[in-house]
């Protein structure tokens, strides 16, 4: 029974890993159909590369900063319980590697591409896994602090705050110190539109997100035997709720309505296994409110170019996530109970504030050692050109 047990552990997270590494080319899609048609192939490129990097900086640094665990020992020691730690491994690498997904989707269209690979392996090697540690493996006695004086640990399920918030906000200063795009703003304040190139090829990257996210939260039980079917429920109904409230802000944009059952599930990860239904819903209406109408101050208002709006999907929906885990977990309101707000607010804080430092000291070092953008001839051509010296699609047939 107890092999059984295993292998259906490895099993399980490892069905929930392929589910995560599936949502990365969901990431791919949705930022090939928002940006211009002269940085698609760009986009494609970069989510693959970055995901590479990631498994080499998780590998050998990140994962051992945040679990103390490392994978220096023979073969033989690392099948035991039929390799389960490295199908965890796995599972926690494609939640690390999202870190990059995310900003790569704010800096799109101007950023350089091997210094955007450097900043990837620097924020999974270090910055992503230094609050991971704190949050989901009692790093530096903070969750017992708060614990002893809150009466409940911080709450975050499947990442509302470690994953999307930290991944937001470290998009924040990489998207400010890189400027907007050429063209974008005027002088005299005009704003051009820089329409997405394929509604198509979004829609097709929010929808695989969105099946994906069901692995994403569902399966963040880690083991079997700690599966429960109201994770999948309240993921269903923040999907639903962010969908319908971003369809009525959004005036059905179909930016915005692909784009809102996304923030619905960012927000519900954090409390998806202690919530009602009907909290879940309200969780993600709000998200998908609040997406539409930072993401049109930001780039409107602001003057923000954060492309894909990830600072006010994955930022300001992840944070919103946590505090709401703290709001809706509790019995009073329907939920399972176990989690108070205060721990909710002061972690969701701690994240934010290691976020903005990593991503500022990681950006901002390497735009004074090497620089961080296309010049504006490049960023003209597009990133396709000049980058990959190939276009998405051949203006015109080859001339033999």
């Amino acid at each position: 029974m107890e092999v059984l047990k295993s292998g259906s552990d490895v099993l399980f997270i490892l069905l929930g890993g392929i589910m995560v590494l599936a949502m990365h080319s969901g990431f791919a899609f949705l930022e090939l159909g928002t940006v211009r048609k002269k940085s698609q192939v760009n986009a494609l490129v970069k989510i693959l590369t970055d995901f590479s990097v990631s498994t080499i900086a998780y590998f050998f640094v990140g994962y051992s900063i945040a679990y103390g665990v490392n994978f220096f020992s023979g073969a033989e020691t690392l099948v035991q319980k039929n390799g389960y730690e490295l199908t965890k491994f796995f599972f926690l690498l494609t939640f690390a590697a999202a870190i990059p997904a995310i900003v790569s989707g704010g800096i799109a269209e101007r950023a350089r591409f091997y210094p955007q690979l450097a900043a990837t392996f620097l924020i999974v090697a270090f910055v992503y896994p230094f609050f991971e540690g704190i949050a989901w493996n009692q790093a530096f006695g903070i969750q017992a602090w708060l614990k002893a004086t809150y009466g409940e640990e911080f709450h975050d399920f499947a990442g509302s705050v470690v994953v999307h918030a930290m991944g937001g906000w470290i998009a924040l200063p990489a998207v400010l110190l890189l400027g907007a795009r050429y063209g974008r703003y005027t002088k005299e304040g005009r704003i051009s539109a820089h329409p997405p190139s394929s509604i198509p090829f979004l829609a097709l990257g929010a929808w695989i997100l969105t099946v994906g996210w069901f692995g994403f939260n569902v399966m963040s039980a880690q083991t079997i035997d700690k599966i429960s079917g109201l994770v999948a429920m309240n993921s269903l109904m923040a999907m639903v709720g962010g969908t319908l409230v971003a369809l009525v802000a959004g005036k059905n944009d179909p930016g915005f309505v692909h784009n809102g059952p996304l923030a619905g599930l960012v927000a519900v990860c954090a409390g998806s296994d202690l919530m009602h239904p009907i909290g879940a819903l309200l969780v993600g209406g709000v998200a998908g409110g609040l997406f539409v109408i930072m993401f049109t101050l930001t780039q409107n208002r602001w003057k923000i170019d954060d492309v894909l709006g990830v600072w006010p999907l994955h930022g300001l929906c992840g944070a919103w996530g946590g505090i709401a885990a703290g709001i809706f977990g509790s019995k009073a309101l329907g939920g399972v109970g176990g989690v108070a707000l205060m721990p909710q607010l002061l972690m969701t804080g701690l994240a934010i504030t290691i976020a903005v430092i990593g991503g500022g000291l990681v950006y901002g070092l390497l735009k004074t050692a090497i620089g961080l953008r296309l010049d504006q001839e490049q960023e003209y051509n597009g990133a396709d050109l000049s980058i990959h010296k190939i276009t998405a699609t051949p203006e015109r047939d080859p001339n033999w």
